[in-house]
């Protein structure tokens, strides 16, 4: 059943702190996600933007020029386009300028008439081409703007203007249009680079954002790692506290349901047991509030070397050799605590601190300076624990190391400190200090 429970809880459920950590990793997704979408938004409104713009451009020069050409145009007589005066005073061949012509009452493409086309155009796209942008700006009698590719597979870009008989009224179609043309790839280079730049700045800027948002759901989680943290530790220094007098209980009982002992004795020592661990749990809940901030620690002067013989003599070290020493020692500290100290470094000190089959020979002193040595004759500090000795679940005994690190939070709570050495007879030294009162 053990095994099972064991198998269960290793691969099917997820802590709260996983939980939340994961939750973190979605904030900081959905922080990069809103960011990602925003750039994109805006790179895709500037990137249209230039686009339009270097165009819109390109068109107004073309139809600087193009107008500029219509006005050197002249009609005979007999309605026939004269393109003589516009040849003679402007170059038609770069940028080329090809005009033609549409006779009264034709509406077809192919009636459109080539009245001037440059010999040796410095662009040139196929005729029929050229001849589509003429017929979109005659038959729509409005400018027509396209982008198309030359014979040599420059892109450039076409530009068709209608013109219309100098003797024409609003609503007379026009006579004919010009048509031009101008290279754009230094535009188009241009605009792929501003391309470029804009996605890589929006990239650059969503890993920053997510970045930023990684942080800040960090700082946001971060409480709640703590409190959890705190409930954990709780949890299981309550369990490691409540085990002993639990299992005492226990064997009192079935003690007492085998009649191998008296009754009235029986009932006083459950008595004894039960009190203690009110105080056990009592001293949890304290310190449970004391970590999580909701409450200070009970300070008040202390006696320490009448304190630490009290739990010596509370102590069961039957069998084993427990030698005090003390000075007269007075600290600002918590009575509660304190003693939970203590009996934790007494506690481990008789439990790991002989070699197996002999008993353990502890020494405890109080220096006047509000220490406490408690030295035993054991093997010594593993060297694989010594630098995490303090830390939760690490022993060098099979224990799980939480009365060692209750003690440690214990000095720290009151400005002190716990330290571990070898002692002059080989074996464990550990020394709590306490801030004197004196």
């Amino acid at each position: 059943m053990n095994r099972r429970r064991a198998r269960v809880r290793g691969s099917g459920q997820v802590t709260p702190t996983t939980r939340v950590r994961r939750l973190r990793w979605r904030i900081t997704a959905l922080f990069a996600l809103t960011s990602a979408v925003g750039m994109g938004i805006m790179a895709v409104f500037a990137v249209r933007s230039d686009d339009a713009r270097w165009r819109e451009q390109l068109d107004r020069s073309m139809n600087v020029d193009t107008s500029w050409a219509i006005g050197l145009l002249e009609t005979e007589e007999d309605d026939r386009l004269n393109t003589g005066v516009l040849v003679d005073a402007m170059g038609t061949a770069c940028p080329p300028l090809t005009v033609f012509s549409l006779p009264p009452g034709k509406q077809k493409v192919s009636d459109l008439v080539i009245e001037h086309t440059p010999r040796r155009p410095c662009l040139s796209v196929p005729a029929a081409e050229v001849r589509a942008a003429a017929a979109a700006a005659v038959f729509d009698d409005k400018l027509a703007t396209s982008d198309r590719v030359t014979t040599d597979g420059e892109p450039v870009r076409v530009f068709a203007m209608p013109f219309y008989h100098p003797d024409a009224v609003e609503d007379d179609p026009p006579q004919g249009a010009i048509v031009t043309m101008a290279a754009v790839s230094d535009q188009l280079a241009d605009h792929r680079r501003l391309v470029w730049l804009v996605s890589g700045g929006c990239l650059v800027l969503v890993g920053v954002s997510a970045v930023v948002g990684h942080v800040l759901s960090g700082r946001a989680v971060r409480p709640a790692l703590s409190v959890l943290g705190q409930q954990e530790a709780f949890l299981a220094d309550a369990a490691h506290d409540l085990r002993t007098p639990t299992a005492s209980l226990r064997t009192l009982a079935e003690t007492a349901l085998r009649g191998e002992t008296d009754s009235t004795d029986v009932l006083r020592r459950t008595l004894r047991l039960a009190e203690g661990m009110g105080g056990l749990v009592d001293g949890l809940l304290t310190r449970a509030r004391l970590m999580s901030g909701a409450a200070t620690l009970a300070r008040e002067p202390l006696r320490l070397d009448q304190l630490v013989e009290a739990v010596v003599a509370d102590a069961p070290v039957e069998g084993h050799r427990v030698t005090v020493r003390t000075e007269e020692s007075v600290v600002n500290a918590d009575p509660d605590l304190v003693r939970r100290a203590v009996a934790n470094l007494l506690g481990n000190a008789l439990a790991h601190g002989h070699l197996p089959g002999v008993p353990a020979d502890v020494r405890i002193s109080v220096g006047r300076d509000g220490s406490v040595t408690v030295d035993d004759a054991g093997p010594g500090l593993p060297p694989e624990v010594a630098g995490a000795l303090f830390e939760r679940f690490r022993s060098g005994s099979g224990s799980t190391g939480l009365g060692l690190s209750i003690a440690s939070w214990v000095a720290h709570a009151h400005g002190g400190t716990l330290t571990a050495d070898r002692g002059d007879r080989g074996g464990a030294s550990f020394v709590l200090r306490l801030p004197s009162s004196g």
